[in-house]
C-alpha cells in the first residue's frame, strides 16, 4: 500500500512539473504570437490577394505602356517615311496650286481669317451661358472672358509653334498634336463648357496644311531653277566652245589662204598642192562646227562609272554637245565626288538626245532616283550598257568595260600601308 501511495504521489509529481512546463511553454507561446497563427494565416491570405493584384495592374499597365510605344514607334517611321517620299518628290498636296505666289498669297488670306476670329467674341472659343460668381453674373462674364482668353492664347501657341515648325514630312504629326491640344482645352475648360470652335480648329489645320505645300512647291521650283541655270550654263558654255571654235578656224584659214597665194605667186604649185588639201580639211572642220551649231540634236552619248564613290554596280549614262566631251566628263568628276569618273563609252552621233533617251527608257527598272528623272544614274554593269549601245547602234564601239579608278585603287594602297593611329583632337 505504501508503494502504492509513494508511486501515486511521484505521478503526481511529474504532473505536477508537466503542469508548469506546460504553462511557461504556453506563456513562451503567448510572448512570440503563437496564438495569432490564424490571424497571421488571414493576414498572408490578405497580402497574397493585394499582391496578386497589384501584378494584375501591373501587367495591364505594361500592356498599355507597351501599345503607346507602338504607336509612337509608329508615328515615327511614318514621319520618316514621309520625309523619305518628300525627299526623292512623292508629296500629296492637300490644296493644289498653280505656284508657290498663289500658295503665299492663300495663306496671306487665311491669316486675315485666323485673326478676325481670334480677336475677342469672334467666334474662335466657346464657353457657357449665365455664368455667375458670388452671385454675380458680370463677374461670372468676367472671369469666362479671362478663361477663355487664357485657353485661346494656349492653344494659338501651340498652332504658331506648329506653323514655324512645318515641314511638308510632319504635317500628319502636326495635325495629330493640335487636336490633341485640342481635346485637352475642352476637357480642362469642362465645367465652363470652354473650347475651341470647330471652325477655328479647320482654319488652322488649313493654315498648316497650306504652309507645308507652300515649303514643298517652293523647294520644288528652287530646284527646277537650278536645274534650268545648269541647263543655261550649259548651253553657254557649248556656244562659247563652238564660238571660239569657229574663230579659231577663220584665223587658220585666213593664215593658210595668205600663205597660199603666196606660193602661187612664187609658182609653188606643190607647195599650193599641200595647202590646198589643208585648206579643204579647214572648211571641213568648219562645216563640222557650223552643224553642229546648227544641230541641237547632235552630241557624245557617254557612258561613265565611278567605283570608289558608287559602286561597282551603278553607271551614269548621260549625253553632252561639247566639242571635247571630255569637259564635260571632268566636270562632273570635279562636282562632289571624291575621285574622277572612268569613261566606258564615249561616241559621236547625230541624234545623241534619242540615244541616251532610249537607253533610259531600256535601263528604266534600273534607275535609282525613280522620280527625279533628270538624275541619270543605274544599277548597272558596263558591260549591260555596252550590249545596249549595240543594239541601238547596230556597230560595234570601243568600249572600255573594266574601270581604271586610279586614285581609287591607289588610296587603298595607302590605307592599307598606314598604321593605324589614335585621331589627334
Amino acid at each position: 500500500m505504501f508503494g502504492v501511495r509513494k508511486h501515486a504521489q511521484q505521478v503526481l509529481a511529474s504532473l505536477d512539473n508537466a503542469n508548469e512546463e506546460i504553462a511557461r511553454l504556453k506563456s513562451e507561446l503567448d510572448r512570440l504570437g503563437a496564438l495569432e497563427v490564424a490571424d497571421l494565416e488571414r493576414q498572408r491570405e490578405a497580402l497574397k490577394v493585394e499582391i496578386r493584384e497589384m501584378r494584375d495592374q501591373l501587367v495591364r499597365e505594361t500592356a498599355t505602356l507597351q501599345a503607346e510605344l507602338d504607336d509612337l514607334r509608329s508615328r515615327v517611321v511614318k514621319t520618316q517615311e514621309a520625309e523619305i517620299l518628300q525627299e526623292v518628290g512623292l508629296y500629296d498636296y492637300r490644296h493644289p496650286l498653280s505656284d508657290s505666289v498663289t500658295y503665299k498669297d492663300e495663306l496671306a488670306k487665311l491669316k486675315d481669317q485666323i485673326k478676325a476670329l481670334a480677336r475677342q467674341d469672334g467666334g474662335a472659343i466657346e464657353t457657357a451661358q449665365g455664368w455667375t460668381v458670388n452671385g454675380s453674373e458680370a463677374q461670372g462674364k468676367k472671369m469666362l472672358r479671362d478663361y477663355s482668353k487664357l485657353m485661346l492664347r494656349a492653344y494659338n501657341a501651340e498652332a504658331d509653334n506648329l506653323v514655324r515648325g512645318m515641314k511638308p514630312y510632319k504635317l500628319a504629326s502636326a495635325v495629330e498634336r493640335l487636336n490633341k491640344v485640342t481635346a485637352t482645352i475642352e476637357r480642362l475648360g469642362k465645367t465652363m463648357s470652354i473650347r475651341v470652335t470647330g471652325h477655328y480648329h479647320q482654319l488652322r489645320i488649313r493654315e498648316m496644311e497650306l504652309t507645308a505645300d507652300y515649303q514643298e512647291m517652293l523647294a520644288r521650283e528652287k530646284e527646277k531653277e537650278r536645274e534650268e541655270k545648269e541647263r543655261l550654263r550649259e548651253q553657254r558654255k557649248v556656244e562659247l566652245e563652238i564660238a571660239r571654235e569657229k574663230a579659231r578656224l577663220d584665223k587658220e584659214r585666213q593664215h593658210y589662204s595668205n600663205a597660199l597665194q603666196a606660193l602661187i605667186e612664187k609658182g609653188d604649185s606643190e607647195g599650193a598642192g599641200r595647202l590646198r588639201a589643208q585648206l579643204d580639211e579647214i572648211d571641213r572642220a568648219m562645216e563640222e562646227v557650223d552643224y553642229r551649231a546648227a544641230n541641237v540634236r547632235a552630241g557624245y552619248v557617254y557612258v561613265i562609272s565611278n567605283v570608289g564613290a558608287l559602286g561597282a554596280r551603278m553607271i551614269k549614262v548621260g549625253m553632252t554637245r561639247r566639242l571635247d566631251p571630255m569637259d564635260r566628263v571632268r566636270e562632273l568628276s570635279d562636282a562632289s565626288v571624291p575621285f574622277n569618273f572612268d569613261v566606258h563609252a564615249m561616241f559621236f552621233s547625230e541624234d545623241a538626245y534619242g540615244i541616251e533617251a532610249e537607253m533610259h527608257r531600256r535601263l528604266a527598272v534600273t534607275r535609282v532616283n525613280r522620280v527625279n528623272l533628270r538624275r541619270e544614274f543605274f544599277y548597272a554593269t558596263p558591260s549591260e550598257a555596252r550590249d545596249l549601245l549595240m543594239e541601238l547602234t547596230g556597230e560595234l564601239l570601243q568600249f572600255n568595260e573594266e574601270p581604271e579608278a586610279l586614285e581609287y585603287h591607289q588610296s587603298l594602297q595607302v590605307v592599307q600601308g598606314e598604321q593605324p593611329r589614335p585621331l589627334v583632337v
